[in-house]
């Protein structure tokens, strides 16, 4: 065994001790250091931090706004029901949890199916329906047994409901859970972001789309203390929130009813507007769809019954779908040629029966001919020779030119999305539409077709209702609007939509009575007298029949072709002609004659508009009912 001297082992043990206190002094320092980046650099921040975890803020969503038609009547309000939600994250066995849960509950097959279907639009939610509307007894049941299913709850939840189901469906639109695309959208939007914490649906088409932000409201919030499991101790604050604004529309429901059941089962378009405002009175598309169904989700089942049928229910036809105008363009072409100057109203031509042109004869509906006709006579009988002619001596520019002040070919700015602009053709038109030079070529004999609504012509129900009551308001043109004001949840102060006139078309007061003159005796002995016979008041239309298809020389027999390739019926009209209230413009889809299919259907909201008429075999109104 080795000595060492002992001052070598007390040099060595100093040694030790001083790293030993160097080490300790090193991590003593790093703790104060550590400590003082704690509690004074980051004071701020973990105080915050520490100040969340006890206290939750939780967003409390507002009620939606209602929609009222002009006379009160509501068309979209909000009900509060019990709903079992599920937060998939937190259960091990999803499909076992929910055959347990249909134990207890009733589940059918298509909630199991809706559910799946959210799971996949919203795989961010942490809860999501199963079931919605519970009964008391199910509450019951499910809260006895609660303690067997970890991530499952019971929630009361605000739902909205269209009382009237499929009456204005496409102006309404409705409402659906927010999906990722719009959720993503809302994050984006700093301004909108914080108002839609909690808000799980919004407007997905129709007023519930375009006046979403006015129909939302503003979220509240509500401050609790939670204790270390994350359970509610108390509410430390509370915002209330603002219900969203209430709509009242320009829409008369009853007036909506009444053009809707008079399409029956047939498809097509209506649109009634008050000639002095621009309030639009009825906006029909047919058929129709209940909002209902998207509410909580629609079902599979009814999603495929809808996007499958051939009829298109969720079409917006009177916004969206355009159709030649046939013979109801007449009118505006006889009002271009006297303020053009192309015509008088007494000029006069000899119509045989065609127009020759370039070696192609155009022909009448009526084969002979019409004998001698005048401008006012072209209309009450609908010559087509009458506007071949006109149509070659104004040229494409100048009718587009005149059509394009009058609202054709370009979106009228309704208050909803969704509306197209149709197709007022010409040359600068046709070069933009198609790719090669030969198609890009105006051919004249095109020119032809154009001057009874033929051809390239396109155009909205909208667009042509709004025509026609630009006339009624002798040139005065308003835009097209669906609400009439707004009634704000705040302080019950209106904010009014102004019927301000878009524009003034200066034309000849002369010209215009001579229209006006030729559409009512439309209605007293032309093409629309036997709809309109025997009417309490004095109207003025115009009739219309357009070609779904070239007959290319050949003669149109509807019984001979299939019903969806049978002409579209057409009329416009207003009403009372010597001071006009409503004027409206109705199409039938593969209808045939204008005045057979369409007209009738104007009839029938003329008469209820005037004088309260109801149709034969409709219901009676209620006394002191809405």
């Amino acid at each position: 065994m080795e000595f060492k001297p002992p001052e070598q082992e007390i040099s060595r043990f100093r040694t030790r001790v001083l790293w030993a206190s160097v080490f300790v002094l090193v991590c003593f320092g790093l703790l104060v250091s550590r400590l003082y980046w704690l509690q004074v650099t980051r004071h701020d921040y973990y105080s915050t931090r520490a100040e969340d975890n006890r206290i939750s803020l939780v967003p409390i969503v507002p009620n939606r706004g209602l929609i009222v038609d002009r006379n009160g009547v509501v068309l979209a309000r909000n009900y509060s029901a019990y709903t079992l939600e599920l937060t998939p994250s937190r259960i091990p066995n999803l499909d076992h949890t929910i055959d347990e849960l249909a134990k207890l509950i009733d589940i059918q097959q298509k909630d199991r199916k809706r559910f799946k279907k959210l799971m996949e639009e919203s795989r961010t939610f942490e809860s999501l329906p199963l079931r919605n509307r519970l009964s008391d007894e199910e509450v019951a049941r499910f809260i006895a047994q609660r303690f067997r299913f970890p991530g499952v709850d019971i929630k009361a939840r605000l739902f909205r409901q269209y009382p009237e189901g499929e009456l204005a469906s496409h102006l309404l639109g409705y409402i659906g859970r927010i999906n990722d695309r719009e959720k993503k959208a809302i994050e984006d939007d700093e301004t909108r972001a914080p108002n839609y914490r909690g808000t799980e649906h919004i407007g997905k088409s129709g007023l519930e789309q375009s006046y979403e932000e006015m129909l939302h409201g503003t979220t509240g919030f509500e401050q609790i203390e939670v204790d270390a499991g994350g359970r509610a101790v108390r509410s430390l604050s509370r915002t209330p929130p603002v219900p969203g604004d209430k709509l009242v529309l320009t829409v008369d429901s009853k007036l909506q009813k009444i053009a809707e059941d008079a399409f029956g089962s047939r498809r097509g378009a209506l649109v009634a507007i008050e000639p002095g405002s621009g309030g639009v009175l009825a906006l029909v598309s047919k058929p129709t769809f209940d909002p209902n169904l998207f509410v909580d989700g629609i079902d599979s089942q009814s999603w495929d019954a809808l996007n499958t049928s051939l009829d298109h229910p969720l079409l917006q036809r009177a916004i969206y779908s355009s159709y030649p105008p046939g013979s109801t363009f007449k009118p505006f072409m006889a009002l271009a040629a006297l303020e053009t100057g192309k015509r008088t109203a007494q000029q006069a031509i000899s119509d045989p029966g065609y127009f020759w042109f370039a070696g192609h004869q155009f022909r009448d509906d009526k084969k002979g001919g019409h004998g001698s006709v005048d401008m006012v006579k072209s209309i009450v009988v609908s010559c087509d020779t009458y506007y071949y002619q006109l149509a070659n001596d104004m040229g494409i520019d100048l009718i587009a030119s005149f059509m394009g002040e009058l609202g054709f070919g370009a979106r009228t700015g309704i208050d909803i999305n969704g509306e197209s602009t149709g197709v007022l053709p010409s040359p600068a038109w046709k070069k933009r539409r198609f790719k090669t030079r030969e198609m890009q070529k105006w051919y004249a004999g095109e020119t032809i077709s154009i001057g009874i609504g033929q051809g390239y012509n396109s155009y909205t129900m909208l667009q042509m209702a709004h025509a026609i009551a630009t006339i009624a308001a002798d040139g005065v043109m308003y835009k097209p609007h669906l609400v009439q004001y707004v009634q704000s949840s705040r302080d019950d102060k209106r904010r009014l939509i102004e019927p301000q006139p878009v524009k003034r078309l200066g034309y000849t007061t002369e010209h215009l009575a001579t229209i006006k003159r030729a559409m009512v005796e439309v209605n007293k002995w032309g093409t629309g007298a036997r709809a309109f016979a025997n009417a309490g008041y004095t109207s003025a239309g115009k009739t219309g029949t357009a070609q779904v298809f070239s007959l290319k020389g050949a003669d149109y027999k509807s019984h001979a072709v299939g019903e969806r390739l049978r002409d579209h019926a057409l009329f416009i009209a207003f009403a009372p002609a010597e001071d006009p209230k409503i004027a409206l413009a109705v199409l039938v889809e593969n209808g045939g004659f204008g005045a057979e299919s369409a007209a009738p259907i104007a009839r029938q909201v003329l008469d209820y508009y005037l004088l309260g008429k109801l149709p034969q075999g409709a219901a009676p109104e209620q006394p002191g009912a809405e």
